[in-house]
C-alpha cells in the first residue's frame, strides 16, 4: 500500500469547501446574511435564517409538485393535501407559500405572517410539530432585516432545474448549519460535527443498508452524510433505516429540519433525560452505528446507573461518560454490526476509576475494530486532540476476513489542512487513504471508490504496515503496552524528511503529542496517587524526595 501523501498546500480548500461544492455561492451567501445579522447573537440567529430556507425549500418542493398536478389536472386536484402526502412531500397552504411572503417582505407584519405560516405548515404536517421556529414577530427583532432575508433566500437556485434547486437548498443549509457552528465555538460544537469527519466514519463503515443509528445526533449530520453515501454510489436510500436520539430539544428541531430538507425520513427521538437514562430505542439493535458524544461529560447521571445490561465490560466512571458511550453503543449493534465514535484522546489510555480495565475487556473480547489519531484543529468546540473508535460486534463473520486477535491503528495526525487560521479539515485524497487502508486490512473484495463517489476497477489490495502511518497489531502487542490504544505507540516513526514538511504541520504534530503525553502523565500520577491513598495514613507527604 503506497504511502499517504503528504498535503502541503490549501489546493483543495480553494477549490471545494466543506461541504463538498465550490466555494462562492454558499460562501458568498453566508457572507450576506452575516451582515443582515448585525448585533443578533449567532446561536439566536442561526434559527431565524435556517428557519427560513427551510420554509423555501418545502415551498420550492411543493409548488413543482403543484405544478406537476396542473399539467394533468384541475386547480381542485392541484389543491389536494393528499396528493402531496403520497409522495411525502410537505403540505403547504396558501398563507404559508414562498410567494405569499415574498410578496410581503416589507410590510411591517412580515415577522407575524412568518410566524403564522409555520404555524400552519405544522398543523398541516404531524412529522413537524414542535420543530419549527415561531418567534418571527418578537420586538427585539428587526422586521427590516427579515425582509431583506426573505430577499436574499428568495434567490437561491432560481434558474436551477426543481430537482437541482432542492439540491442546492439542502447544500445551503448544511453549510449554514457549518457556518454558526464556526460562528458559535465551543456551544456551535454541540449541534454540528465537521463535514470531513463525518465523511471519514461513514467512508470506513459504508452504511449501505440496514439501520443506522446516532444515539446523540444533534443536527443530523450523520444521517446526512449516510444519505449521502447511499446515492452516490448507486444504492437506493429505502434500503436504510434512519433513527437517532438527541437531548438538546432546540438541536432535535434543527436535525428534524436538515433530514427534512433532504427528503431523509427518520425515526428521530427527543426527550431531556438523553440516551442514558431514557433509552428511547432500547429494543432495536442497529447495523451501523454513527456518533459523536460530546467529550468527557463529567455530569451523566452516572451513580444512578449503577447495575445496567448495558454495561458488559465493567461500570463506567460516574465522572466521566466516555466509556458509558462506548458500552451503550456496542450493546445497541446487532450482531454483524459495526460502529463509529468520536471520543477525546483521554479515552484510549485512561487509567483512572476503572477505565482501564473495561478498555482491556473490550480488547480481550474482540469489541475493537480500529483505532484513528486525529489531527488538532478539527473540531469547532474543542482543542481537546480526539481520535476515533471503531466497534464491531462480530470479527469473525461479518462479511470480511477473520479480524480477531487483531486490531488496526491508524495515525492521521500529519493529515489534513488548514482552512483558516484555526480550523483544519481533510483533504478527498485523506479520506480516500484512510478508508482504503481500513477497507484494505478488513479484506474487502470490491471495487475502490473515491471519497467523492466515484467508482473504479482498482481493487482495495492487500493491507501492508506503514510506518508512521498504520500497524496492524496483535492483542500480545497490545497487551505489552498495558492495553493502552494510542495509534503512536504502534505504528513507528515515518521515514520522512522533516525539511519537507511545513511548519506548521509539524508544530501542530507536535503540539498535539505533548497533550497527549500530559493526558497520559495526569491518568498515571491519578493511578498512584489512588493506589497511594488507600496504604498511606491521611494528610501523608505523597511528594518524591530525593
Amino acid at each position: 500500500m503506497a504511502r499517504p501523501k503528504k498535503n502541503q498546500s490549501g489546493d483543495t480548500a480553494k477549490k471545494k469547501n466543506s461541504n463538498g461544492a465550490t466555494i462562492g455561492f454558499e460562501a458568498d451567501l453566508f457572507l450576506a446574511a452575516d451582515k443582515l445579522r448585525k448585533n443578533l447573537e449567532p446561536s439566536d440567529y442561526k434559527h431565524v435564517v435556517l428557519g427560513l430556507i427551510f420554509l423555501k425549500y418545502i415551498s420550492d418542493a411543493f409548488e413543482a409538485k403543484r405544478a406537476a398536478l396542473l399539467k394533468e389536472w384541475d386547480e381542485q386536484t392541484a389543491e389536494d393535501p393528499d396528493e402531496y402526502r403520497a409522495e411525502n412531500i410537505f403540505w403547504v397552504p396558501k398563507e404559508a407559500r414562498w410567494s405569499h411572503l415574498q410578496a410581503s417582505a416589507k410590510q411591517f407584519t412580515i415577522g407575524k405572517l412568518i410566524d403564522d405560516a409555520m404555524a400552519a405548515i405544522e398543523a398541516s404536517n404531524a412529522s413537524l410539530k414542535g420543530v419549527l421556529p415561531k418567534d418571527y414577530a418578537r420586538p427585539a427583532l428587526d422586521k427590516i432585516m427579515v425582509g431583506e432575508l426573505i430577499d436574499l433566500i428568495s434567490g437561491i437556485a432560481m434558474h436551477e432545474s426543481q430537482d437541482q434547486a432542492r439540491d442546492v437548498l439542502g447544500r445551503v443549509y448544511e453549510y449554514f448549519l457549518s457556518g454558526f457552528a464556526g460562528a458559535e465555538g465551543k456551544r456551535g460544537g454541540e449541534f454540528y460535527t465537521p463535514r470531513s469527519v463525518v465523511r471519514v466514519l461513514v467512508e470506513m463503515l459504508e452504511p449501505y443498508k440496514g439501520r443506522v443509528y446516532d444515539p446523540c445526533c444533534g443536527s443530523g449530520g450523520m444521517f446526512v452524510q449516510s444519505d449521502r453515501f447511499v446515492k452516490e454510489h448507486g444504492g437506493r436510500i429505502g434500503d436504510i433505516a434512519v433513527y437517532g436520539q438527541e437531548s438538546n430539544y432546540t438541536t432535535w428541531r434543527l436535525a428534524k429540519m436538515n433530514l427534512a430538507v433532504r427528503g431523509i425520513d427518520a425515526d428521530i427521538r427527543w426527550n431531556n433525560e438523553g440516551s442514558f437514562h431514557k433509552d428511547e430505542l432500547r429494543d432495536l439493535r442497529f447495523d451501523t452505528i454513527l456518533a459523536n458524544p460530546p467529550f468527557n461529560t463529567s455530569d451523566w447521571g452516572g451513580e444512578r446507573l449503577r447495575e445496567d445490561a448495558r454495561w458488559q465490560y465493567g461500570a463506567p466512571p460516574v465522572g466521566n461518560a466516555n466509556y458509558a458511550w462506548l458500552q451503550h453503543i456496542f450493546w445497541h449493534l446487532a450482531p454483524r454490526g459495526t460502529a463509529g465514535v468520536v471520543l477525546a484522546n483521554g479515552s484510549m489510555s485512561s487509567q483512572q476509576s476503572g477505565e482501564g480495565d473495561i478498555r482491556r475487556a473490550m480488547v480481550e473480547a474482540d469489541a475493537v475494530d480500529c483505532m484513528i489519531a486525529l489531527p488538532g484543529q478539527l473540531f469547532y468546540s474543542t482543542q481537546i486532540p480526539a481520535c476515533l473508535w471503531f466497534l464491531a460486534k462480530d470479527k469473525s463473520n461479518s462479511g470480511f476476513r477473520d479480524r480477531r486477535g487483531e486490531v488496526l491503528f491508524i495515525d492521521a495526525r500529519k493529515l489534513g489542512h488548514l482552512v483558516d487560521r484555526t480550523r483544519r479539515e481533510f483533504s478527498d485524497e485523506d479520506i480516500a487513504t484512510i478508508a482504503r487502508t481500513y477497507h484494505a486490512w478488513r479484506g474487502e473484495k470490491q471495487e475502490a471508490r473515491s471519497a467523492e463517489g466515484a467508482t473504479g476497477t482498482e481493487k482495495p489490495g492487500d493491507y501492508v504496515d506503514v510506518p508512521g502511518f498504520c500497524k496492524s497489531a496483535s492483542l500480545e502487542d497490545i497487551r505489552g503496552h498495558g492495553h493502552v490504544l494510542t495509534p503512536g505507540r504502534y505504528v513507528g516513526a515515518a521515514a520522512l524528511d522533516e525539511d519537507d514538511e511545513p511548519f506548521e504541520v509539524r508544530f501542530a504534530a507536535l503540539k498535539a503529542q505533548l497533550i497527549e503525553q500530559f493526558a497520559e502523565s495526569d491518568a498515571l500520577a491519578a493511578t498512584i496517587r489512588a493506589k497511594l491513598e488507600g496504604v498511606l495514613p491521611p494528610g501523608a507527604d505523597l511528594s518524591t524526595k530525593p
